[in-house]
């Protein structure tokens, strides 16, 4: 078996929130036809994620939002069975349509499959092509177009479940990941660090709320020399004195200097810099273990470009 896993799923491309909206089914299609052109798909072991059960999500999120997110579901489908809307609305820019809810359950599956197999070594380390996603999402709250919290569920099914003592989650979204940081604040199992654009939605993170957080908000036009000259002197040296037994990424490319959801100026060159930072520090403390989710990225070809940028390190090739 390949040490690098590729989770993913047909749902995702049926989950959509209404034309022109940025975070589209087209977004899977650019990244797995850029693997696929590159060569790179024959370096994955690719995986159809399963769907998280309630337990799982209730890892993160609480019961009762669970529940109003499901049931928003059900009113939706009886609404479009008499001839209603095919959306419903969240927020400004979040919604939901039929299939958005059990797309948001793979989504977290994907992860927590991910964290199984690297766990109990039939791989490496893995990637999630998920949607929707998950970094916004709050404990009770959907936003910013995710629903549950993807990596926040894997990270605390690694210690509640798996009984490992320390994880860090790597967050280098454009947008700071403000759920994420809601659900794990305070528990000192977790470590997380992040970079993002700042002041920039969700104009947060740029208080530290807890001493297992590591927030660096960036102004915008930050280039890429700068943030790796951050990660040296701030992310680098927090993980390793937390010597991590494994790492979660919130891998967002939306910081690329084409995707002009943020001002923010990283080239695929600054990815492939930070996977190898993240890797030498997996390789060191952690057994090499990293399952990293797709977050943001919004321009199809700096999208697609990037992730293959970062899965050539994960996977060695």
């Amino acid at each position: 078996m390949s040490k690098t896993g590729y989770y993913s799923h047909s749902l995702f491309r049926k989950h959509e929130m209404g034309p022109g909206h940025p975070e589209c089914p087209e977004r899977l299609s650019a990244i797995e036809d850029r693997l696929l052109i590159s060569g790179v798909f024959d370096a994955l072991e690719r995986i159809d994620a399963p769907q998280a059960t309630w337990e799982d999500i209730e890892l993160a999120h609480d019961r009762m939002y669970v529940a109003s997110l499901r049931g928003l579901t059900e009113r939706l489908l009886e609404e479009q069975q008499a001839g209603g809307p095919d959306y419903a609305q969240i927020d400004t820019d979040t919604s939901i349509n039929a299939f958005t809810f059990d797309a948001a359950r793979h989504s977290a599956g994907a992860a927590l499959a991910a964290t199984d197999a690297v766990l109990s070594g039939e791989l490496e380390n893995a990637f999630c092509a998920i949607r929707p996603p998950g970094h916004h999402a709050c404990r009770d709250k959907a936003m910013g177009f995710c629903f549950f919290n993807n990596v926040a569920i894997a990270a605390l099914h690694a210690v509640n479940r798996r009984n490992l003592e320390r994880v860090a989650v790597i967050d280098f979204d454009v947008h700071h990941g403000n759920g994420t940081e809601n659900i794990l604040a305070g528990d000192d199992r977790v470590l997380m660090v992040s970079f993002f654009q700042h002041p920039f939605y969700p104009y947060s993170g740029d208080k530290e709320p807890a001493s297992n957080m590591l927030n660096v908000p960036m102004p915008a036009y930050t280039k890429g020399m700068e943030v790796r000259e951050m990660i040296e002197m701030m992310w680098l040296p927090r993980l390793e004195a937390f010597k991590p037994e494994m790492i979660f990424i919130s891998a967002g490319f939306d910081a690329h200097r084409e995707d002009d959801m943020g001002q923010m100026g990283l080239t695929e060159n600054d990815y492939i810099w930070i996977t190898e930072k993240i890797k030498d520090v997996a390789r060191r403390f952690s057994k090499g273990r990293i399952v990293s989710c797709l977050e943001g990225g919004y321009m199809m070809s700096p999208l697609a470009r990037s992730v293959e940028a970062h899965l050539r390190v994960l996977a060695d090739v």
